[in-house]
């Protein structure tokens, strides 16, 4: 795949959600719900957090794309991340999963895996750690941070993807995408992303604003990220690298990669 053009697959995707404004449907977390709508809008899609269960299938069908977030996992959510799922799955809604904590619990141990197994996912979204888990092999996570995986990123991409039956994107210092078969890896990023909370998070919901265009996944996923650390580093030149600033100018360096104008610097091989 050396050979992708991510500029030109990101410039198209751009053009579509501006053009068609996609609904993306969250059931995330209490801790980014603000910062995830924020970025969706900066993205130039729609965003909308229902999370009753009286109303998620609805909402879902609706919807270009659903993010499924078990950041702050409870019983009434984990039915309504269900019930909406398997809502998406049957109205053709690519779906993307964040696994937060996946292996911190077993409660969360076995929602996540509850969910990979009832939810057909277009993209899964994790650390190492996280990710490790739900391919069945070793890991570590102290709260919802990786501390280790025990395997190469590469290695737990691929064996995730080939078990998941999706794309799996692993993200860390080298984001690594697979589908099983091929791999892409971006480098683009900075430290600061790794001092704001819910970086990981914001850059799922990218991945679900450009998904929402339909496939390829593995492109999608990966310009989604290249686009998402690019501005990450952008947002660290202008903030001074203060962590505040930082905050407010990964909106704003979003807002202005959105337009298409300004994408050299993407690094995706």
């Amino acid at each position: 795949m050396g050979g992708f053009d991510c500029r030109g697959f990101l410039d198209e995707r751009l053009r579509w959600v501006a053009a068609h404004k996609p609904l993306v449907h969250h059931i995330t977390n209490y801790v980014v719900k603000n910062e995830t709508a924020n970025v969706t809008l900066c993205l130039g899609a729609l965003p909308v957090m229902a999370h009753a269960v009286e109303e998620v299938e609805e909402m879902a069908t609706q919807a270009g794309s659903l993010v499924i977030n078990m950041g702050t996992p409870y019983p009434d959510l984990e039915r309504a991340m269900l019930a909406a799922g398997r809502a998406a799955n049957r109205a053709g809604v690519p779906v993307v999963f964040d696994p937060v904590g996946a292996g911190a619990t077993s409660y969360r141990t076995r929602l996540a895996r509850e969910l990979v197994e009832e939810v057909r996912f277009a993209v899964v979204r994790g650390n190492a750690a996280e990710m490790a888990v739900l391919a069945g092999m070793d890991a570590e996570i102290k709260g919802v941070e990786a501390i280790s995986s025990g395997e190469d990123a590469e290695v737990v991409a691929r064996c995730a993807a080939s078990r998941l039956e999706c794309v799996a994107a692993v993200t860390g210092e080298v984001d690594v995408i697979s589908d099983g078969t091929r791999v892409l890896r971006v480098r683009n990023g900075h430290p600061l992303l790794t001092k704001v909370t819910g970086t990981g998070c914001m850059a799922t919901t990218t991945i679900a604003v450009l998904v929402a265009a339909g496939e390829p996944f593995l492109e999608a996923a990966a310009s989604a990220l290249a686009l998402f650390g690019l501005a990450g580093e952008r947002a660290a030149q202008t903030s001074g690298e203060r962590p505040g600033s930082f905050h407010v100018e990964l909106y704003n360096a979003l807002y202005e990669l959105s337009k298409g104008l300004d994408l050299d610097g993407l690094l995706v091989s």
